[in-house]
């Protein structure tokens, strides 16, 4: 292998952090591809995997092509590393939803990530002159954005899927939370005992005896 000059040298060193990183991103969509039930989020991150691994491909040629090699060793430890994460994957969350948003969460994450690599690298091939590996940087870093676009739209479906399967729809309508207090029993109003009629008085009793001689 050349000895790289400077500004090959640099760019090898960049270009080996995103082999490495893809390098890991495969073991992880493998876990959470397994995790994941059939439908678009599922195909997409399938998809995904694909262009992750034509990502590593074409990064490492390029390493090469810059006379680059011993590297890319950092992309084993990577993948290494991720594969020991992997497992840790399936324990996340309460429920299906939930698991598959965070998963959502972490590969969005990582996108944000990766483009933020890619961007350094095709600035720093600009400035340097080096077309090509500003291209391979552009092109890579465009195919990462789409997929960022996917999974925030991802992150907004999961997100009302997670209320929908664990909140109570009283709850999600903004209902309170507490039981309804028990309304006491009023006691039932006494009736009113009937009223004794007044003896007559002295005067009306006498007149009664008159009308009762007549």
């Amino acid at each position: 292998m050349a000895d790289m000059n400077e500004r090959d040298a640099k760019l090898v060193q960049y270009l080996s952090e995103a082999y490495g990183k893809e390098r890991e991103l495969e073991a992880a969509l493998g876990a959470h591809i397994a995790m994941t039930v059939k439908g678009p989020y599922k195909k997409r991150l399938q998809q995904h995997l694909k262009e992750t691994k034509s990502h590593a491909k074409q990064v490492e040629r390029r390493i090469k092509q810059l006379g680059g090699g011993a590297q890319t060793l950092q992309g084993t430890v990577g993948k290494l590393t991720a594969a020991a994460k992997g497992p840790l994957h399936m324990v996340r969350g309460s429920g299906e939803q939930e698991k598959m948003l965070k998963n959502a969460k972490t590969e969005y994450f990582n996108e944000h990530e990766e483009i933020a690599t890619y961007l350094a690298i095709e600035t720093l091939a600009e400035r340097v002159k080096d077309t090509e590996t500003a291209r391979l940087a552009r092109t890579i870093r465009r195919e990462e954005e789409r997929m960022a676009g996917f999974l925030q739209n991802q992150i907004k479906s999961l997100s009302g899927a997670v209320a929908r399967e664990e909140i109570p729809p009283a709850l999600r309508r903004g209902g309170s939370a507490r039981k309804p207090k028990k309304v006491a029993k009023r006691p039932a109003a006494k009736r009113k005992a009937p009223t004794k009629r007044k003896a007559p008085t002295k005067r009306k009793a006498a007149a009664r005896k008159k009308a009762a001689k007549r």
